[in-house]
């Protein structure tokens, strides 16, 4: 063997001997395969989150819609009579009482006509006592036979035609009277005046359109409001047992202005948008309810003992209905299918699905999956949680 065979044939065993033990390496005897170069096992990283328990509490049920506040009472105050506005004496905007006086219209005419109608009655009141007397006169003589029965009829009829005309004289009297009243108007009730619209001096009548004043009652006052037509049963029920109770709150939504009672449920439904209309009563003692202003009703109609109740962000929504995911021992979240009820104040109401103070998810449920081990995140330090609208928008993993 030459020189030259013998080098190549020495390289050829260094090559094998090589190959020999990569494939060693890549295929050990008991079976594993492995590369070369090892590489570190990863294990997952805890998915930060926030979390809430399971909170079991006392729970008003309550029915939320929107009204108008109403006046219990209202008038626009016109004229019984025609005349002159003499005065005008209420100031606008201003709190009067039953019975105070708004206005007077020149009561001259209506004077006379009081006048006119006691005299007629002072002069037929003299005729039918000379009537009566005539009568007692004749009545004896008419016994002893010294007076025809015609004239005791005569006499008698004269009395009862004078008493017929005294009636008619006193109705008339008191008709004027009234008359006389109605120049001077007053309050029907209690309540708070508005834009003058009549100056004095003007003639008004009883057939003016904007009348002299409108006047409202503000305490109390009342607020129409709408419900599904579905809740009717539950309102009626909370309004037999007496719990039904209610409370309003600014057209926001946020601050509440007085608390009242339920008046009643009016007696048709609304064919067209399926609800039904009721009515509370306030007593804005402090006037914070103006009529003709929107606001939000919040209805109670029961309270539930011992509710279950979380976050409304640890509810979510799925394929298969609502789900919450609740943290288990190490830190291992699972999925369990949730029955929601009302939800209001940022909670919403547990059916079924979850047990007092288990712990749900409240934020950071888009990275999660059942068996994901989670680090549970404090509340002055969330805003290291993800959330899925800035990983939706491609900002996050």
């Amino acid at each position: 063997m030459t020189s030259k065979t013998l080098k190549i044939a020495c390289a050829a065993l260094v090559a094998a001997a090589v190959i020999g033990g990569g494939a060693y390496a890549l295929h050990r005897p008991d079976g594993a395969t492995h590369t070369s170069s090892a590489e570190p096992q990863t294990v997952p990283a805890a998915i930060p989150v926030t979390t809430a328990k399971v909170l079991q509490h006392d729970v008003p049920i309550v029915l939320e819609g929107l009204g108008t506040v109403t006046p219990i009472n209202t008038a626009t105050i016109r004229t019984q009579v025609q005349g002159t506005l003499d005065s005008v004496d209420f100031v606008e905007g201003k709190q009067v009482k039953r019975g105070d006086v708004l206005a007077r219209i020149d009561p001259r005419v209506y004077e006379a006509q009081v006048d006119q109608a006691e005299a007629a009655l002072a002069r037929d009141e003299a005729s039918l006592k000379n009537a009566r007397t005539n009568l007692a006169r004749t009545q004896p003589l008419a016994n002893r036979g010294f007076a025809t029965q015609q004239l005791l009829d005569t006499q008698d009829s004269q009395v009862s035609q004078g008493e017929g005309t005294v009636a008619l004289d006193k109705a008339a009297l008191e008709a004027a009277q009234t008359q006389l009243s109605f120049a001077t108007i007053t309050a029907p009730f209690d309540g708070v005046t508005g834009i003058r619209r009549v100056d004095p001096g003007n003639v008004v009548h009883p057939t003016d359109t904007n009348g002299l004043v409108v006047l409202t009652q503000l305490q109390p006052i009342a607020v129409i409001f709408t419900l599904p037509s579905g809740e009717i049963p539950g309102v009626r029920q909370a309004l037999a047992s007496g719990d039904a109770s209610v409370d309003v709150y600014d057209a926001q939504n946020k601050r509440k202005l007085d608390h009242g009672s339920l008046m009643l449920i009016n007696n048709q439904v609304d064919s067209s948008t399926g609800t039904v209309q009721l009515k509370a009563s306030f007593p804005n003692a402090g006037n914070t309810l103006w009529p003709g202003s929107f606001v939000n009703v919040h209805l109670t109609i029961a309270v539930r003992h011992n509710a279950l109740t979380v976050p409304l962000t640890a509810v979510r929504q799925g394929p298969d209905g609502s789900f919450a995911y609740v943290v288990g021992p190490n830190n291992v979240v699972s999925i369990r299918k949730v029955t929601t009820g009302q939800s209001r104040d940022g909670q919403v109401l547990i059916e079924q699905g979850l047990a007092a103070n288990e712990t749900v998810v409240t934020a950071g449920q888009y990275r999660l999956n059942p068996g994901s081990t989670v680090e549970i995140v404090p509340d002055d330090k969330k805003d290291q949680v993800q959330d899925a609208t800035t990983a939706s928008a491609g900002m996050l993993p």
